[in-house]
């Protein structure tokens, strides 16, 4: 069964960037028989119902873990063990889970105690067509002589600066997807990369780095426009007017 993200990246190799069924197969490691089906079918999704949620693996050795983690703080950084040595260790010890819990604990734990390396911004160029930025604000309005507190959705395009917004009551996910579909009308096509700020109706989880959970009506969405996902970094400070720090 493929998720979306296999569906989308398949859509936009052979609809958006013109490759074809056998580049697509050696590039993303598939079939060409699944490349075909999903590229004749117009499928953006595939929905999987699990039968049995597995159990985590790391929690009998998080406290082994946390033990050497506090070990290392009090060592110069170039002293201290990566996740990848720790990961080992653990194996050493009997853990038989994935190296990702591994490091995203790592890294959780090292941004608790505020260890983790600060990361730097500097304001970004894009190329036309190249992205677009969305959030939403809010803002204060009178509707019928009563005052009304309304959620705008902002759209900017990253190279030349134009702007769309359009208002609603909620912030929801049907009013995201409305919002984009309004967007794409007004500008007249999209672009190949929409960026966000974690928004919690797009974002369903959070991971390391710019990785993301994204919702899966969401991801179909973008599949079916055939644009990239992109997320900024939390608390990286980017904002719709400037469009630093993604």
């Amino acid at each position: 069964m493929l998720d979306v993200d296999h569906i989308s990246k398949v859509r936009l190799a052979h609809f958006r960037d013109g490759k074809g069924i056998r580049e697509i197969a050696r590039d993303l490691d598939l079939s060409r028989n699944t490349v075909r089906s999903i590229i004749r079918s117009g499928i953006v999704d595939q929905k999987y119902e699990r039968t049995e949620q597995p159990r985590p693996k790391l929690g009998s050795f998080l406290k082994l873990l946390a033990k050497w983690l506090k070990e290392d703080s009090d060592k110069p950084v170039r002293h201290r063990r990566r996740a990848q040595i720790l990961f080992e260790q653990l194996q050493r010890e009997g853990y038989d889970g994935g190296y990702d819990a591994v490091r995203r604990y790592v890294g959780i734990w090292q941004r608790e105690i505020g260890t983790a390396l600060v990361s730097a911004f500097i304001p970004l160029e894009f190329d036309p067509g190249d992205a677009f930025q969305f959030d939403w604000s809010y803002e204060d309005v009178e509707l019928g002589g009563v005052p009304v507190k309304v959620k705008v959705a902002q759209f900017r395009l990253c190279h030349s600066r134009k702007p769309f917004c359009a208002a609603y009551t909620r912030e929801s996910l049907e009013m995201v997807l409305d919002a984009h579909i309004r967007a794409f009308e007004f500008y007249g096509g999209l672009c190949r990369r929409g960026i966000y700020d974690n928004l919690k109706a797009v974002v369903i989880k959070v991971l390391m780095g710019k990785d993301r959970v994204f919702n899966r009506r969401f991801q179909s969405l973008a599949s079916h426009y055939l644009f990239d996902l992109v997320a900024c970094t939390p608390a990286a400070g980017w904002g719709i007017p400037h469009g630093t720090g993604c």
